[in-house]
């Protein structure tokens, strides 16, 4: 499904090239794919690469067959893919209902009853939630699950999530989990998403670590899992 070849790419720091992602390759076919590694390996970098945020400095991105390296972000959505922000975007005047409305995208606007149903999903009492605006006045947990939902309500074929779980302590992990699911029922394509909660890692079909702006290790949970805990007891900065 998304397939990244050769992608390398640079910032401008003090007059100088600085290397944050250096020549990634890697494939993303299965359900669930975890990404994951040490704090500033670039995991996040990756994740804006693979929406369209941030331009590749080389190399190049394919979904579905499909050359996307010189793609919008809008583009990219409207061929099949969502993305969910580490620190989700807030959105001052509009309200989570109207949100709601725009990720389904029927044309027309959705009930309040399917509204409420895709914000039940993610654990909040959708009354209370559909009026109120997408401001300073909600939680950083309270944005997180209210964008979750509007990934649920797009159902797109290829969801990115960046650390999905921050903010979000109150709300169990087995529902986050049963959230991923519905997620893929509806989109039945691929779940993306950067975490370093073994929980996550425990449900992924195929993790990818990623240090220094490299892939260090790819392949099944049942391959990687097992070694990375291991070196996660004994490294401070990659701590689950």
């Amino acid at each position: 499904m998304l397939e990244l070849q050769n992608i390398s790419f640079f910032i401008e720091e003090d007059g100088r090239k600085k290397e944050i992602i250096k020549d990634v390759s890697f494939r993303v076919d299965e359900k669930f794919v975890v990404i994951t590694g040490p704090n500033g390996g670039g995991k996040s970098t990756i994740a804006k690469l693979i929406m369209g945020i941030e331009k590749p400095s080389s190399g190049k991105i394919f979904f579905k067959g499909k050359d996307i390296t010189g793609l919008s972000v809008t583009e990219r959505a409207n061929i099949g893919m969502s993305f969910a922000f580490q620190q989700p975007v807030k959105f001052k005047g509009i309200k989570v209902f109207d949100l709601i409305s725009l990720a389904v995208g029927k044309g027309s606007p959705i009930s309040v009853e399917e509204a409420c149903a895709y914000l039940l999903e993610v654990g909040l009492c959708a009354k209370e939630y559909l009026d109120r605006e997408v401001d300073d006045s909600l939680s950083g947990g309270e944005l997180k699950r209210i964008e979750i939902a509007m990934m649920m309500a797009r159902g797109t074929e290829l969801s990115i999530l960046d650390e999905p779980e921050a903010g979000i302590d109150l709300w169990s992990f087995q529902n986050l989990i049963k959230v991923f699911e519905r997620m893929h029922d509806v989109g039945k394509g691929s779940i993306l998403i950067i975490s370093h909660q073994e929980r996550i890692l425990n449900v992924a079909d195929k993790i990818i670590v990623i240090e220094n702006g490299k892939v260090s290790k790819d392949g099944t949970k049942e391959k990687i899992l097992p070694g990375l805990l291991s070196e996660l007891d004994s490294c401070e900065h990659f701590a689950i």
